[in-house]
């Protein structure tokens, strides 16, 4: 019987493997991004570059997006809507610069940006920076 995890692995030609049922369950778990550091910490003493190839597989097959939110720090979150083909999540995130979480807002999509001819888009990132509801004043 195939469990709703492994489901929606294989919906994006992943092969379900044990550390990448655990990484999906933990992502599922988090209502913000996480960075490397963050997933491994949760998942010790499992192998950093184990976690960095699970990410970037599931990176690549549409079930996560990375965001740059400017601290230098990549982080990722689950994709709504994305398939191995093209990521389709393209929203603005929002980084609490009290708790230094970074959020997805999916609700708020990035307005078409109007590029000169001769000019390819190749990725796009809208960070709104400010306190979270945890962390407002």
């Amino acid at each position: 019987m195939t469990t709703l995890l492994e489901q929606r692995l294989t919906d994006h030609r992943i092969k379900p493997t044990a550390m990448r049922l655990l990484v999906l369950e933990y992502l599922l778990s988090r209502q913000s991004a996480l960075g490397l550091s963050d997933i491994e910490k949760a998942m010790a003493p499992a192998d950093r570059i184990t976690i960095y190839r699970t990410l970037k597989t599931f990176e690549q097959n549409g079930l996560v997006h990375l965001i740059d939110d400017g601290t230098g720090v990549h982080k990722y979150a689950l994709c709504d809507n994305c398939d191995p083909a093209e990521h389709h999540d393209t929203h603005v995130h929002f980084y609490c610069t009290v708790c230094k979480e970074t959020y997805c807002l999916p609700d708020t999509k990035i307005p078409d940006i109007g590029l000169p001819a001769g000019f390819i888009l190749s990725e796009m990132n809208l960070i709104v920076k400010g306190h979270c509801d945890k962390c407002r004043l």
